[in-house]
């Protein structure tokens, strides 16, 4: 039996940018009440707030529901309140050098043409994200931008060579995520074994870009057993199941072999 239950946020539990719907937030309330669970993202706190937070009962459940932003790099528990338990954030010096690097890569890859909808590089403290259309793009127009991953792949090869000694994700559908070296969702899945005390075979994490470059990929490259998801709806589906093996009563081995 698993011990806690690991979840991406955008395109894995919401569409881009949007709160998880009525049916999601029924699951993950049913869930709450008998495993612990985890969201690991790229996005930032509020966006955690307005997607997540905002559908879910404030009840005492939430003891049982760890949330970490910029995919690890802070962590925020419940306790009569959400309280941030650590951030690890850049230095003055390395925003500065990713954010110029950025928009050299925009720039040569001519993507700074397109129309935009808020924030194109915004500053999440301990991760700088890139989204091509902006932080606030209608998801109509964030999934017609780079769906085979293309365009992103082919920042990544130019970011890899002039910040070599940053570790870069592909996330979410338009996004790119820059974080210190070693910072990822492997990271982020050691930081809830050390904080939480459960062990990593004892954690199932269930993502929408589990693939070579894909920012939920070092979840699986960690050690956890992992669920590729094209979708909320094939999440939801994942859920129930994860439910229904959970809720069954257990075998002991005595009535096996009776």
């Amino acid at each position: 039996m698993k011990k806690l239950v690991v979840f991406d946020l955008d395109g894995t539990l919401a569409q881009s940018k949007s709160p998880v719907d009525a049916e999601m937030a029924t699951l993950l309330k049913a869930l709450l009440r008998i495993v612990k669970v985890a969201v690991i993202s790229g996005g930032g706190w509020p966006q955690f707030k307005e997607q997540l937070l905002s559908s879910l009962p404030h009840d005492e459940s939430l003891t049982r529901l760890s949330l970490m932003p910029t995919c690890g790099t802070k962590l925020y528990q419940y306790e009569a309140g959400w309280k941030e338990r650590y951030s690890e954030d850049f230095t003055r010096e390395q925003k500065t050098k990713i954010i110029c690097s950025l928009k050299q890569v925009i720039e040569r890859s001519n993507f700074d043409s397109h129309k935009h909808w808020g924030e194109v590089i915004e500053d999440r403290g301990s991760q700088i994200t890139f989204s091509a259309l902006g932080q606030n793009a209608p998801l109509g127009k964030k999934t017609q931008w780079d769906p085979d991953f293309a365009k992103r792949k082919s920042m990544k090869t130019l970011l890899d060579d002039l910040i070599p000694e940053f570790s870069v994700r592909l996330g979410g559908t338009t996004s790119i995520d820059v974080t210190r070296p070693g910072i990822d969702k492997a990271y982020g899945i050691r930081k809830l074994r050390d904080t939480l005390g459960v062990a990593i075979g004892d954690m199932i994490f269930i993502g929408d870009a589990i693939f070579p470059g894909g920012n939920d990929y070092p979840a699986q490259q960690a050690g956890a057993q992992s669920i590729g998801v094209r979708d909320p709806d094939e999440t939801k589906r994942v859920i129930e199941a994860i439910l229904a093996c959970l809720s069954a009563p257990q075998t002991t081995s005595t009535e096996r072999t009776s």
